[in-house]
């Protein structure tokens, strides 16, 4: 359901925001195991029911929702961009960039100034970021804008703090979390309606093309919100590959229940359960809010 307009100032989302597992639905389920471990360097943590956890250090990142009959997801539909790895720093990157390389993945390789990024696909399609920050203290801010930009990132200089150590099969480190999901929108005008206006995030630039990011707590983005592909567009036919949902960690159900509310009353429908709620996006995109 599409938020009712309001002037008033939204309420901000916690600053101890953080982003929890990423669910998403793929047909071979040997497959996409085999690209999360041997590839992006993820353990599996747990199969049941056609469910596969996968996660570094102990913390469950991915969800593989395996439906071998699924329609591919077609082009130019909203839903996922690409799920943000972030790994804790910069010879961490540098074992996966190894790691790629060796197995002759395509890659894309950018430095965002905030942050320097890899960028691939899983079997089906799904966009992968992996990626390390700088330091906060490094990033540029005017007002209450992030400056980032598209650069080349200098994988020589990366490749030079791999870990003397590191082999291929060195796994990602606990640490490693999930930074950020970016998702392809219909309208970048409604997508900041809802997420900024209604949900509660921070913009934090939409100085990019086609792009708004937002992010609470002062975080460079929690989310990426693009038209680049899908302008106009709508939801996948269900059951398709890609995106289940991803989940969004409130530090308490206080706070959960305080945001459910404010959807509510803006007459945003929203699933509730114990300690947690569902709710989808303009586009059908559904988050799961979930306390810590």
């Amino acid at each position: 359901m599409t938020p009712t307009p309001t002037t008033a100032a939204p309420q901000a989302l916690p600053s101890e925001l953080v982003l929890g597992a990423v669910r998403l639905r793929v047909r071979d389920a040997a497959r996409s195991v085999a690209f999360y471990t041997r590839t992006v360097g993820l353990s599996v943590l747990g199969e049941a029911n056609g469910l596969v956890q996968l996660g570094a250090g102990g913390q469950t990142l991915i969800e593989l929702e395996v439906a071998p009959d699924a329609p591919v997801r077609p082009r130019g539909t909203t839903g996922l961009f690409h799920v943000a790895i972030l790994v804790p720093d910069r010879p961490a990157l540098a074992v996966v960039l190894r790691r790629l390389i060796a197995q002759q993945i395509p890659i894309g390789a950018s430095d965002h100034l905030v942050s320097e990024a890899l960028y691939l696909d899983d079997p089906d399609g799904n966009g992968i970021e992996i990626y390390r920050d700088r330091q906060p203290s490094e990033w540029r801010w005017q007002g209450k804008t992030i400056e980032m930009a598209t650069q080349p990132l200098d994988m020589r200089a990366v490749l030079a703090e791999l870990p003397g150590t590191a082999t291929l099969e060195t796994p990602m480190p606990a640490g490693t979390i999930i930074g950020h999901v970016h998702l392809q929108v219909g309208a970048l005008e409604a997508a900041h309606r809802f997420y900024v206006d209604t949900l509660g995030f921070d913009l934090t630039t939409d100085r990019y093309p086609g792009a708004l990011f937002v992010s609470a707590g002062g975080y460079h983005h929690h989310l990426g919100l693009n038209i680049w592909h899908s302008r106009g567009g709508s939801a996948a036919p269900a059951g398709s590959t890609g995106l289940v949902h991803y989940e969004i960690v409130l530090p308490n159900v206080d706070a959960v229940n305080a945001v459910a509310d404010r959807l509510a009353r803006a007459g945003v429908e929203v699933q509730r359960s114990a300690e947690a709620f569902s709710v989808a996006d303009p586009w059908g995109t559904v988050a799961r809010v979930k306390a810590a």
